[in-house]
This record gives structure tokens, C-alpha cells and sequence, in this order.
């Protein structure tokens, strides 16, 4: 196919990347040589990051980006700089804080005015497209009429950017007691939604950070309160339409505070995760509804994400092409009644009674997102059915729609490999075999840890942070050597393969060499070796995924315990505290 336009992204390996390949806008890639470019030209640089699977980020690409107008204020002004959020972590972490501190929230796209050294001025997410060409216009003007005023500004923004980022070193160790653990929890608790579980807000995240611990705690406290809330927000996030209720496998977040309609795009980090805490929910519950979950969520990463070569893919896309061959939202997962009962049959009445095809699973213009509600003996009981058949009616008409969604066109997926959340999938898989017991969870494991042993490490035990079709071009961050370290430590708690243990060592050693800040006592999210802007971040906010310092913490101690190397366990106490 000719296309009219051809910028520098053609040489990207990144999805998100390549889908711009053919803006008018003159893109490039970040890279310290376009900083040096920038500066002697003096010319401003416009960043704009998001990632593959963002339903807004595509949505400003076709309002601005392959708009031509759009473009020529772009070109003229700027040196205009894509970045995919999901490669470098360390530019998307620096221009978040940036643009949360200039406007009080944040999210993808995001779109960042700075100056020629990197450091911003201004910032926004999504921007329509009149407003986008009046503020580049007037940010341009701006920098010509009064350059030292918007430099004394960009200086102020990184100053602050640093500030916040500051880690006061620790002046104790175990200083947290039990009970302010318990208080913590308490004062958590007041935030909890108790009649659909999750938190009392809308969109809804699954948080699987904040589950965990709060398991955890509820077992090892016996409090059945907090034990409660986890199960019914387990259930809920299970029966709601944030989990594919025919294909398996969860997606980033619901719009809603019911987890009916999702955010379509599926990310493996979530599934990773999810997969982890519903193999240690189901080891504490037996509850059956975990294990299928856990069953179904690991089928459909290997069946979507799976590479053959056994690393796994990021994403797939929130969008995909509908009947008329428009990119739409969901368009890949949603149903019409008339749709459902042409296929169904005399079966409509039952699948429709189990998913809420009714005004509880409607969404919007005839479509319904499928959601359970009730349990399933009440079904069963409803339809006098016994639950065994009740299930295999289930199976086969999920199995019919599954063949007819089949057909449709696939949501874009992401194939670029990231060790840090491979490691996070990877634990999934092992946690899975831990409790749930099935082998081929073990060998689908081993399968992955072999992949990233082989294609990302190297003989120094320095980390790759990506992959995708042989070639690796970006320097693991933290983020990599925390999340593969846990996964190896818990390969070999299964195994007793002390090479994983070994592996798990030495590049827990290369992180100490080449991460450790002895003045905060914590690891910096880049290497001393890489190039950063602004500053070196030290990540320390669990969010959807744990922060990396958290998992390192946890990682020193059980190393410290295997290994018997009280040094780690010195370094962990110092992380603790701070």
C-alpha cells in the first residue's frame, strides 16, 4: 500500500511507534541526539506518549495527527518527538509528574510543550483538534515574544519535578508496628465499596497490588471483615463485564462502579497479576469460580499473547473494525440481542437469564456487554436444571458465540515482548501451578523463564527491557530486574532448580551495582550507565502494577533467608523503613 506520508517512526520496532509512521507530522524517536538537535537549533519539542492499546490515543490521531493542517503547525514549530509509554517508562514517569503538578490529573495521550533540553512547560491529555492548533500556536509565540519567562517557569516545573521525587533517608528500622498496620487498614477500609466491591468510585481498577495485601492480611489476621470485601470484590470483578465472559481474560478497568462495561483493551500486566491472586484466593477459599478464572484467564494469554517462541505479547487493542469497517471501542467483544437469539436459539432465554441480556447488561445503541449477576445454582434453580447441566449448556452456547466472534476483525495486538511484565506473567503461571496444581502450568513456565533467560539476559547479567522479532534495543530498567527476579525466586521454590536461585543472585547483584542509591537507601528506576532527563526516578507508588522498589524490598529478604546473605536482608530492613 502507497502511503501520501513517511516519517523517521518507520524504523521503530514499536507498534504504538509504527502507527505513526505515516502522519504528516515529522515525528521522531526519543533519543539524547534529538535533545542535542533540539538545542541547536533552538527549537521547542512537543512529546507526545502514549501506547498501542489507548482508545484516546487513537482517537487524537485521527482528530490531529494525520491531519495536515494540524501538521504544518506542528512541523513549523516544533521537533515533535512520539514516545511509547510502554518502552521507556523513565520519559513517560518524568512528563506524568510534570503534567499532574501543571493540571491536577493525568492519563494517555499525554502531550508535553518543553523546551530544548527536555524540560516542560506545559501539558494536557487529550486535546481536541481547534484547541490544538490555538495553544501550539500561542505556546510557540509565547517562547519568540518572552523566552526567559517561560525558561524561568520550565526551571521552577523541574525543580518540583525533582522535590517530589525526594526518598528522606531512614533514621530507624521496624518502626512500623502492628498496630499501625491495623490502623492503616482501618482507615483503608472506610474507602471500601461493600455492596459491589473494589472502592467507592467510578472507573473501577482491580488494583491486584492492593487485593494481595489485603488477603494476606485477612488470612494471617483471621479478620473476616477484610476477608469479605476481598471475596466480594473478587466476584464481582469474575461476573462483571471487565472479564471476557466467553474468551477468558480481564480487561485494564471498568468505566462504571458495577465492573460491567470495560475499557476494552486487555494488558498481559493485569492478567499476569489476576492470574497470581486468584490462584492464592482459590488456595485460601476452594472456591471453583477462582479456579475456572484462573483456568480460563492463562488460556486466553497463551492462546492471544503467546509467542511461539514463549515470551508473551503486551496487549490488544480497546479498538477493532465493526461491521461497516470503522475502528470502534469493543467493537470486537459486544453483542445485540437479535444477534445473540439468531445464534442461540432456544437457548437465548437461559444464556440471556445467566448474562443479564436485559437492561442490567445493556451499554449503549443495542449493544450489550455480558455480565453475571446471580450465582449459579440460582440459575439452575430458576430454569430446573441440574448445575452440571446447566454448565454444559453454558459451555456450548459460549462455545458457538466464541466461533462467530472468531470471524469478526481482531482487535490490533501489541507484539512487542517486555521483560517486566513477562515477569509478572511468569509468576502468574507459577503461582498457578503452586495452588491450583496443573502441570502445564509448570511447563508453560518454564517454557517463558527459558525464553527470557535466553533473549534477555546477558552474560553480565545486565536486563533488556524489550524484544520483538530477535532484536532487543532498550536497557532494562528496575522495574525488569524486580519483576523477573520474584518470578525466579518463586521458579525455584517450586523446582528446586537451584540454577533459577542462582540466575535470581546475579542479577540481583548487577542491580545493586548498577541501581542502589546508598542516600535513600532505595534503587533508581535507571541505570547509572543510561542517559535521563531531569532526574533519576526512584519509583516508590504501588499503583496497578507494584512499584519496583516494593518488589526489590521483598526480593532482598526472601534472598537474604535462601542464600543466608545478611547483607540483603540489611538492605531490605533499610527499604522498609524508608
Amino acid at each position: 500500500m502507497a502511503h501520501k506520508y513517511t516519517n523517521a517512526l518507520i524504523h521503530e520496532s514499536s507498534p504504538y511507534l509504527l502507527q505513526h509512521a505515516h502522519n504528516p507530522v515529522n515525528w521522531v524517536a526519543w533519543s539524547p541526539e534529538i535533545l542535542e538537535r533540539a538545542q541547536k537549533e533552538d527549537k521547542l519539542l512537543l512529546i507526545s506518549i502514549g501506547y498501542a492499546a489507548c482508545h484516546w490515543c487513537h482517537v487524537m490521531e485521527a482528530e490531529c495527527f494525520e491531519d495536515e493542517e494540524v501538521a504544518r503547525v506542528m512541523n513549523s514549530n516544533f521537533i515533535n518527538i512520539k514516545v511509547d509509554r510502554e518502552e521507556r517508562p523513565d520519559i513517560d514517569h518524568i512528563y506524568m509528574d510534570a503534567v499532574q503538578m501543571m493540571t491536577g490529573r493525568g492519563g494517555w495521550p499525554l502531550n508535553v510543550v518543553a523546551l530544548p533540553d527536555g524540560r516542560p512547560f506545559w501539558g494536557a491529555t487529550y486535546v481536541k483538534k481547534g484547541d490544538w492548533i490555538k495553544v501550539l500556536e500561542q505556546l510557540s509565540e509565547m517562547y519568540k515574544a518572552e523566552p526567559e519567562k517561560v525558561k524561568v517557569y520550565a526551571k521552577d516545573l523541574a525543580r518540583g519535578i525533582k522535590a517530589i521525587n525526594l526518598i528522606e533517608p531512614a533514621t530507624s528500622q521496624g518502626a512500623y508496628s502492628k498496630s499501625d498496620l491495623e490502623s492503616s487498614v482501618k482507615d483503608w477500609s472506610s474507602y471500601f465499596d461493600r455492596e459491589m466491591g473494589g472502592y467507592r468510585r467510578a472507573p473501577k481498577f482491580m488494583m491486584p497490588v492492593n487485593l494481595d495485601f489485603l488477603l494476606h492480611y485477612a488470612w494471617a489476621e483471621q479478620n473476616n471483615a477484610i476477608m469479605t470485601h476481598v471475596d466480594l470484590t473478587l466476584t464481582k470483578m469474575a461476573f462483571g463485564g471487565v472479564y471476557d465472559q466467553l474468551g477468558g481474560g480481564f480487561a485494564r478497568y471498568s468505566v462504571d462502579h458495577r465492573w460491567h462495561v470495560p475499557h476494552f483493551e486487555k494488558m498481559l500486566y493485569d492478567n499476569g497479576q489476576l492470574v497470581s491472586l486468584y490462584s492464592q484466593a482459590f488456595a485460601v477459599t476452594k472456591n471453583k469460580l477462582y479456579r475456572d478464572i484462573v483456568e480460563e484467564t492463562i488460556s486466553f494469554v497463551v492462546r492471544e499473547l503467546m509467542s511461539p517462541e514463549g515470551g508473551f505479547y503486551s496487549s490488544l487493542d480497546a479498538d477493532s473494525l465493526d461491521k461497516e469497517g470503522k475502528l470502534e471501542e469493543g467493537a470486537y467483544y459486544v453483542w445485540s440481542s437479535d444477534e445473540l437469539e439468531g445464534l442461540l436459539k432456544e437457548d437465548f432465554p437461559l444464556f440471556a437469564a445467566y448474562y443479564n441480556v436485559n437492561a442490567t447488561g445493556f451499554w449503549e445503541e443495542g449493544k450489550y456487554v455480558l455480565i453475571r449477576t446471580r450465582s449459579h445454582k440460582e440459575i439452575a434453580e430458576e430454569f430446573q436444571l441440574s448445575e452440571s447441566e446447566l454448565t454444559k449448556k453454558i459451555s456450548l452456547c459460549k462455545q458457538k458465540l466464541l466461533d462467530v466472534r472468531r470471524q469478526r476483525s481482531k482487535p490490533r495486538l501489541d507484539d512487542k515482548i517486555l521483560t517486566s511484565w513477562n515477569g509478572h506473567m511468569l509468576k502468574g503461571l507459577l503461582e498457578a501451578y503452586r495452588y491450583l496444581g496443573n502441570e502445564h502450568h509448570l511447563h508453560l513456565a518454564l517454557k517463558n523463564a527459558n525464553f527470557i533467560k535466553k533473549e534477555l539476559i546477558a552474560e553480565d547479567y545486565s536486563l533488556y527491557h524489550n524484544y520483538k522479532e530477535g532484536k532487543s534495543s532498550i536497557s532494562g530498567y528496575l522495574e525488569d530486574y524486580a519483576s523477573l527476579i520474584d518470578a525466579y525466586i518463586a521458579l525455584y521454590e517450586v523446582s528446586f532448580d537451584e540454577s533459577w536461585l542462582h540466575l535470581a543472585r546475579g542479577l540481583t547483584d548487577y542491580c545493586i551495582e548498577n541501581y542502589w542509591d546508598p542516600a535513600s537507601g532505595l534503587f533508581y528506576f535507571t541505570s547509572r550507565k543510561d542517559h535521563f532527563i531531569i532526574r533519576r526516578t526512584l519509583e516508590t507508588s504501588d499503583n496497578v502494577v507494584p512499584a519496583s522498589n516494593s518488589i526489590m524490598a521483598r526480593n532482598l529478604f526472601k534472598l537474604s533467608k535462601l542464600l543466608f546473605e545478611p547483607k540483603f536482608e540489611d538492605m531490605a530492613g533499610e527499604m522498609f523503613s524508608a
